[in-house]
């Protein structure tokens, strides 16, 4: 784990955002997905498997996981990464037993939003959510910010259009 950690911070930055996951995979509290070039970490999402600290997704989507931090190193970008990424964490998920997923986004990042509805995640029918972003900053100190996420759920037991 210290070895993925040192490549992690090397390649994609973030170490208390890396270490304080690699802390919560080894209590079992979720799986850090990594996507490797050779040794080269290129991109990473998290899968949150604990129950949701927003009282609305415990509410409405109780036991469901959730995806975090989709994250591809910028010179990787546009190569099917961020989908492989995706794809890897759905079959984990199923491979728990999880029939359903959701994930959190920012209302401004126009960006990920063709990857999403291309992934078959619906946008659920309820206001977006208060929550707070952590801001991992260096020397291990956190801090929260005030934010606001729609949620996105996908059903992992129908298959993507052209699959099954």
């Amino acid at each position: 784990m210290d070895g993925d950690l040192a490549a992690l911070v090397n390649a994609l930055g973030q170490e208390p955002y890396f270490r304080a996951q690699l802390d919560r995979q080894r209590e079992r509290h979720g799986v850090l997905l990594v996507a490797w070039h050779g040794f080269d970490p290129i991109g990473d999402v998290y899968l949150w498997l604990d129950q949701a600290e927003e009282p609305e997704l415990r509410e409405r989507l109780p036991g469901v996981p959730l995806l975090t931090h989709l994250e591809v190193a910028p010179a990787y970008r546009n190569r099917r990464i961020g989908t492989r990424l995706m794809d890897a964490a759905e079959e984990r998920l199923r491979g728990l037993g999880h029939d359903r997923v959701a994930l959190g986004v920012d209302p401004r990042n126009d960006r990920v939003w063709p990857l999403y509805r291309r992934l078959g995640y619906e946008e659920w029918p309820h206001p977006p959510v208060p929550t707070t972003r952590r801001i991992y900053l260096p020397g291990g100190r956190v801090e929260q910010v005030p934010d606001v996420c729609r949620i996105l759920v996908k059903d992992l037991r129908e298959p993507r259009a052209g699959e099954g």
